[in-house]
C-alpha cells in the first residue's frame, strides 16, 4: 500500500533536435534542465558535435525504470513513428526553414 507521503522525484524521458543537422537524440534523466545544459555545453559525447540542441518533447515518471523503458520505447520502430506523429506539427513548421541558421 502506498504511503500518503509522495516523493517529488520525476524521471524525465526527452527528446532533442539538433539545430545543425536536424536528427533526433532520445535520453532519460532525473534533472532535465541540467541534462539538456550538458548537451549544449558538449559534455555528452554523443551529442558533442550536433550542438546546438533544443528540446523538443519530454515525460516524466515517477520511477527510474519506467522512464529507461520509455526511452527503449521511444528509440524503438514503432516509438519513433509515435514520436513522428506526436511531432507532425513541429516537424511541419520546421520543415521549410534552414536548420543551419
Amino acid at each position: 500500500m502506498p504511503s500518503n507521503t509522495t516523493s517529488n522525484m520525476f524521471f524525465y524521458t526527452y527528446v532533442l533536435v539538433s539545430l545543425k543537422d536536424g536528427k533526433f537524440y532520445m535520453g532519460y534523466t532525473s534533472d532535465l534542465k541540467r541534462r539538456i545544459e550538458e548537451h549544449n555545453s558538449g559534455k555528452s559525447f554523443s551529442t558533442e558535435t550536433r550542438r546546438p540542441l533544443k528540446l523538443v518533447y519530454y515525460e516524466a515518471c515517477l520511477n527510474k525504470e519506467d522512464a529507461e523503458n520509455r526511452e527503449d520505447y521511444l528509440k524503438s520502430t514503432i516509438g519513433r513513428r509515435y514520436l513522428s506523429k506526436r511531432l507532425r506539427n513541429f516537424k511541419r513548421e520546421t520543415q521549410n526553414f534552414c536548420l543551419l541558421k
